[in-house]
């Protein structure tokens, strides 16, 4: 599965040229993340990947959107289909001004206390996934694992170390090249 995974990302996600990240950084290289986790055998195999690597305690995975979203959906439906449902939620960038006000949606099936892991389509330095840590952490949830799609190995996994967390990647960038 992860071969091919690789494969998809290359065909349908991978760019070479010039690009501005995220981060701001500047790069040769682009992972569009969203054109394999939001393609129907790019999520069952991401959902599939994922849910053999989630460690036994973990009952929710999510992370910030929108580079999360699919990829918690996925995780959701593959892991009720194998027999151990973990749920999905998501962390907003910003809560909005009416209904809940919450900074983490679907805590409905995500107690305070619960497990969970932070996921993330693409990973560059690793903000975006320590600022899903905070706001998940803040909201009572125990963050025991960060998995990623694509690890550009450009620091996140020191980014995550340095706060006692290891960083997981089903493909790194060395991987792609």
């Amino acid at each position: 599965m992860r071969e091919r995974l690789i494969t998809l990302l290359k065909e349908r996600s991978v760019r070479w040229g010039r690009f501005t990240l995220a981060s701001g950084r500047e790069s040769d290289f682009y992972v569009d993340g969203k054109q394999t986790t939001l393609h129907a055998e790019g999520a069952w195999l991401i959902g599939n990947l994922i849910v053999e690597r989630l460690h036994p305690e973990v009952g929710a995975v999510g992370g910030l959107t929108l580079g999360a979203d699919p990829i918690a959906a996925a995780v959701a439906a593959v892991s009720f289909s194998r027999g151990r449902p973990v749920h999905g939620f998501i962390v907003r960038k910003d809560v909005k001004g009416h209904g809940t006000g919450r900074w983490v949606e679907g805590r409905g099936n995500v107690p305070d206390g619960m497990g969970v892991c932070i996921v993330e389509d693409t990973t560059t330095t690793g903000g975006s996934l320590l600022a899903a840590v905070d706001r998940a952490e803040a909201e009572g949830l125990r963050v025991l694992q960060c998995l990623t799609v694509v690890d550009r190995e450009e620091g996140a996994a020191e980014a995550l170390a340095a706060r006692g967390l290891e960083l997981h990647a089903l493909v790194r960038r060395s991987d792609l090249a």
